[in-house]
């Protein structure tokens, strides 16, 4: 199986999208209740492109399975070497590895950014996206209890970080 990771382009949003409403709709990664309009997710790409963050997507065979990207972590300049990161991969491919490629990427591109501290926030009950990251160094860094409501019914909220350099 061979995964090119590459920077995503237009045509490749209807793969984005498709994968996160999956997400949206069956998972706890996304804590939205409605699935996202293609013009949605096209403003979301332009954002990124409009502020230099990366939208990396992981093709195999001509099929984009997976993607990732990064942004802002909050509006304040203080934090403008903060950013939290996003991670999404086809359902049917998860734990082939896809994910790992994507997030050794993206780290590689914020270190070349010189930012300094990557977080990801995940469904406390994720087990494995926290075990999956911890493998890259993230640590725990906090739990914001009840931070979402969705599927009828509370959920906390697991912070990790990563120190870049």
């Amino acid at each position: 199986m061979s995964v090119k990771i590459r920077p995503a382009t237009e045509n490749d949003i209807e793969s984005i999208l498709e994968i996160v409403n999956f997400a949206i709709l069956h998972t706890t990664a996304n804590y939205n209740y409605e699935p996202q309009s293609f013009e949605v997710q096209m403003e979301w790409f332009h954002q990124k492109q409009a502020h230099d963050f990366p939208v990396i997507v992981a093709e195999l065979e001509n099929q984009v399975v997976g993607f990732g990207a990064y942004g802002t972590f909050r509006e304040k300049i203080g934090y403008q070497f903060t950013v939290e990161h996003s991670v999404y991969v086809s359902d049917v491919f998860i734990g082939k590895g896809i994910g790992k490629q994507l997030l050794a990427e993206l780290i590689a591109i914020a270190k070349k950014q010189n930012l300094r501290t990557m977080i990801g926030a995940i469904d406390a009950e994720n087990s494995d996206s926290i075990a999956f990251h911890e493998k890259f160094g993230f640590t725990k860094c906090g739990v914001i209890k009840d931070a979402a409501f969705k599927f009828d019914r509370w959920l906390n909220l697991q912070l990790m970080q990563l120190i870049l350099n």
